[in-house]
């Protein structure tokens, strides 16, 4: 366990923070021993991964960090038609994901680039470009800090909603999730549905897709909208794209002739949060360090000194005002530490 930890290097905002106690956790013996201790029980405690998905209010975290780093990924099971593959928490996500491509393992090519380390995806459910990780997902392991054992969580029991599970609900801040099983198929249908991907493919002449170049058209259509957090301090989308029910879709779209929306089959409609954000003016909008990208309105930035204070005060006034304009709350997607 260390004292006075910078974590600048460990958030993508690159906010420059400092944590009371730190401790890398490498083995199930050093989260064993961290929850275990008098620090752990009488101290705030801060479960970290990639530090992708965060923005840190102050420039100190009284309390513990948890470091999650387990490395490495192993299949465990190995069928004619599929394989189950076991990966540490702390595995860079894009890393597994281009492993899996090589390996021509179909489920999470359209994840591609997403930042962040394997144990946050299925906290997140993260998703893009017509693929959710709940699709791909088998099981997961978590240490229970009240029980000091490991729990298995099947896909039910976690619970898998729009950029939601059982981990971002009851089960907060309870169990940290130490490693992952994803089911990944040997042979399947690419998903070319989303628009972006046939256009790429379209613009680059190729007609037969392999699952490289699907993977190749994500990282390339990411690169050209999303900042490099280590060019320009970001943690990707700041807010989700909310789900609203069909009737106000309608009674929006009449307003807004070129609203877009995809429809979930269920009479709701998912709305682009960025679209929203772009039409009420902020796109490229800057105050001090803290701002909109200039290609991307649902990305706030640090131009590098901005405090987290202001990048949150930036986002509340945006909240505000697509509030204002379209009667639709922004949900933070970013934890707001």
């Amino acid at each position: 366990m260390q004292r006075y930890y910078s974590l600048k290097n460990l958030n993508t905002f690159g906010l420059n923070v400092t944590a009371s106690h730190y401790v890398s956790v490498e083995s199930l013996d050093d989260i064993d021993q961290a929850a275990r201790s008098e620090i752990f029980a009488s101290s705030k405690r801060l479960i970290l991964g990639g530090g992708s998905n965060i923005l840190f209010l102050d420039d100190f975290f009284s309390g513990i960090v948890l470091h999650i780093n387990l490395q490495g990924w192993e299949i465990i099971e190995d069928d004619p038609d599929f394989v189950i593959v076991k990966v540490g928490a702390g595995h860079e996500w894009d890393a597994l994901v281009n492993a899996m491509v090589e390996r021509e393992l179909y489920g999470i090519e359209n994840l591609a680039l997403i930042p962040g380390k394997v144990g946050a995806a299925p906290i997140q459910n993260i998703g893009a470009y017509g693929v959710e990780m709940k699709d791909s997902f088998h099981r997961l392991h978590a240490y229970d800090l009240q029980t000091h054992k490991i729990e298995i969580f099947d896909k039910e029991r976690c619970d898998f909603g729009y950029r939601n599970s059982i981990f971002k609900q009851q089960a907060k801040e309870r169990y940290i999730i130490m490693w992952v099983e994803l089911k990944l198929k040997k042979n399947a249908e690419l998903n070319l549905d989303y628009g972006n991907i046939k256009d790429y493919l379209s613009e680059n002449n190729i007609r037969n897709p392999t699952i490289s170049d699907v993977r190749d058209a994500v990282v390339a259509i990411r690169q050209s909208k999303l900042p490099d957090p280590v060019e320009i301090g970001n943690a990707g989308s700041f807010f989700k794209n909310p789900v609203v029910h069909q009737l106000l879709y309608d009674d929006l779209k009449r307003e807004f002739h070129d609203l877009p929306g995809y429809t979930n089959g269920n009479s709701t409609y998912k709305i682009p949060a960025g679209w929203m954000i772009e039409k009420t003016g902020w796109k490229g909008f800057r105050e001090g360090d803290a701002g909109v990208h200039n290609k991307q309105a649902l990305v706030l930035v640090n131009h590098g000194k901005a405090t987290g204070r202001e990048i949150f005060g930036l986002a509340m006034k945006i909240q505000q005002s697509v509030r204002k304009k379209f009667g639709i709350t922004l949900e933070p997607e970013v934890n707001i530490i």
